[in-house]
């Protein structure tokens, strides 16, 4: 990470909601979520929360080798936003502790303010975390398949 990477960091990001972020396309499996109105999925709304906090530290990591990952979200979500308006969020970089970082993150659209809260992410080494990942699912499918792992 650079130097650059201390709070008080900002970022905007602006997103017009498409049909394809509603509540019945996050699960199209569902049928309780295809009986649901067409507004910005809550779902959808935290992803594009998330990615406005990738965009406001992407400058200040050795981008694409350390990246950022969520682990934690405290939001509300307060007001339905239907398709086609525009929703933008903002979010400031309120903690650096290591590789965790906290932001304050704000959403609105074209009448509402839509959420509040705050979104943990840690900065990874893309590589090694990759190659965990690879190892989980490789112990997973070896499990399915009836070979004893390592650990065993």
């Amino acid at each position: 990470m650079k130097d650059t990477l201390k709070p008080g960091i900002e970022h905007e990001l602006r997103f017009r909601v498409p049909k394809s972020k509603t509540v019945p396309a996050l699960y199209p499996e569902s049928a309780e979520f295809q009986e649901m109105p067409e507004v910005f999925a809550t779902g959808f709304m935290v992803g594009f929360l998330e990615w406005a906090c990738i965009a406001a530290v992407k400058p200040h990591l050795d981008w694409p080798e350390e990246q950022t990952v969520g682990t934690q979200i405290t939001v509300s979500h307060t007001a339905a936003t239907p398709v086609g308006l525009e929703v933008t969020a903002k979010v400031k970089l309120i903690t650096v502790e290591g590789r965790r970082l906290v932001f304050e993150v704000e959403a609105r659209d074209d009448v509402d303010v839509i959420s509040r809260g705050t979104h943990e992410r840690f900065i990874i080494n893309r590589a090694k975390f990759s190659e965990k990942v690879r190892q989980k699912a490789k112990a997973v499918n070896r499990a399915f398949e009836g070979e004893p792992s390592p650990a065993s």
